[in-house]
């Protein structure tokens, strides 16, 4: 997107560039191939129609343009914005990006009445306003796609807070949690992405247009009233800053990444789960590919590709803080790189949002094999060292050392901790009475973690309660 001045400018001859005026050739063939944007910028179509309307409307308000003239730039504005909707417009690279195309269809349509669109008005302001109404309504779209989400996983939570499962710490068995619980964690991480896209949103809603090619106009515009227009909060008090900041993008991808990183974790979380050795939870057909070759395959591809997307999204991110880096204010022409990683990102995680809601809606665990890895690894170890410090008010370190004696005892006898003799236990700690059979099952365990977010039962339900409360 070139500078451009403020100042009204008669129609490009032929062949001539809108901004040829100074030039005595047309730019190289290579020079055309790199700057032409508009094969990505006219995703921007609807915001830049939208900016185009209110920024008209406020001229002919301020009396800078006639009522007649603002009245067939807007009428000819909706014809194109008909025409983009039903496929028609002819998008042209000789226009370069979707300013000059819109605004070239313009002119063909209500001839030179079009050109007093731009006047107090640059593509610099006009691209920061127009890709700013773009991450905003994405933005807004995320927010709804991880409220989806977190619907989606409160009702498997819900229908698994009693189901017993191990928990992990370095993918070894740890202490025993329910399934609900542990699909709750996820419920806070992306409650936790909304609301930091939901404070994005309030930082970007500030309205570039007004702020011109970088120094303002000396027309008498009037920027609250097209930020108004545009549901904006209020115009950017710095021009310079109007023009040259994409901060609101950058905190958005960064925000996407932690987003995609959550994602990505629970997809790695389903593939684990779905593998024979785990058996844990089964996803539905339509979530699951099969082999060419092996007939017996079950795949988890959406899930694996979820995960995959966190690569891209993460990757757009470096590249738009790479390229910012180190610019200049006001407006420099690497920033027309700034929309291809904000658009890819947001396309995989509206993407990678929609699979995993719907892996989590169709997905069934299997409870039974869940309550049977619970027992495993000596997962109730902690209660046992709990239950010497309560019962026998001996200092933690002992009771770790204690229980820790009997872990290796059993394990040395291929059993777990409850199938020990009182005998044995009495041998490591003559305290042990046979109350301690009481916290060494799962079961036990699980519903003595009462403290606040614990994972006993009523606790996942108030969680859950909470949770919906909030979404509702």
């Amino acid at each position: 997107m070139t500078d451009q001045s403020d100042t009204q400018k008669p129609a490009a001859p032929e062949g001539q560039k809108m901004w040829g005026g100074r030039f005595n050739a047309k730019p190289d063939q290579i020079m055309q191939a790199i700057n032409v944007s508009i094969e990505v910028d006219k995703r921007l179509w609807a915001q830049d129609i939208a900016g185009s309307r209110a920024h008209a409307a406020m001229l002919s308000q301020q009396g800078i343009i006639s009522s007649e003239d603002a009245q067939q730039i807007d009428t000819g504005l909706a014809t194109i914005a008909e025409e983009i909707q039903s496929g028609v417009f002819p998008f042209r690279a000789e226009y370069e990006d979707i300013h000059m195309n819109v605004e070239a269809r313009l002119r063909e349509l209500i001839g030179a009445t079009a050109g007093r669109l731009h006047t107090a008005r640059s593509r610099n302001d006009q691209v920061a306003t127009d890709f700013r109404l773009w991450v905003r309504a994405q933005v807004d779209q995320t927010i709804v796609q991880l409220t989806d989400l977190q619907q989606a996983l409160l009702e498997r939570a819900e229908e698994y807070a009693d189901a017993l499962m191990p928990g992990f710490t370095h993918l070894q068995p740890a202490q025993p949690v329910t399934f609900g619980h542990h699909l709750m964690a996820y419920v806070e991480m992306f409650s936790r992405d909304t609301s930091r896209f939901a404070d994005a949103r309030v930082r970007m809603n500030e309205n570039p247009l007004g702020s011109a090619a970088l120094a303002g106009s000396p027309f008498n515009i009037d920027r609250f009233a097209t930020s108004a227009a545009l549901g904006f909060d209020r115009p950017m008090g710095n021009s310079l800053d109007g023009v040259s900041a994409r901060d609101f993008a950058l905190e958005s991808l960064s925000h996407a990444s932690i987003c995609a990183g959550h994602l990505s974790r629970l997809a790695e979380e389903i593939v684990i789960w779905t593998t024979p050795q785990f058996g844990f939870v089964k996803l539905s057909d339509a979530f699951s590919t099969g082999s060419s070759i092996m007939p017996q395959k079950r795949n988890p591809d959406a899930a694996e590709l979820v995960r995959a997307k966190t690569g891209r999204i993460t990757g757009a991110l470096v590249a738009l803080t790479t390229v910012m880096k180190g610019l200049p204010l006001a407006y420099s022409k690497d920033m027309q790189e700034d929309k291809p990683p904000v658009f890819e990102a947001f396309d995989s995680l509206d993407l990678a949002l929609a699979a995993m809601t719907g892996m989590v809606r169709d997905l069934t665990a299997n409870t039974a094999r869940m309550k049977a890895a619970a027992s495993g690894g000596f997962s109730t170890a902690t209660d046992l060292a709990d239950w010497l410090v309560r019962n026998l008010n001996m200092p933690f370190r002992d009771a770790h050392h204690v229980t820790g004696a009997a872990v290796k005892l059993a394990e040395s006898r291929d059993i777990d901790l409850a199938q020990l003799s009182l005998n044995d236990l009495q041998k490591l700690e003559a305290g042990i009475t046979d109350d301690v059979y009481k916290v060494l099952t799962p079961e036990a365990s699980c519903a003595s973690r009462q403290s606040y977010g614990g994972t006993a039962p009523d606790q996942v339900r108030l969680q859950i309660e909470r949770h919906k409360q909030r979404l509702s």
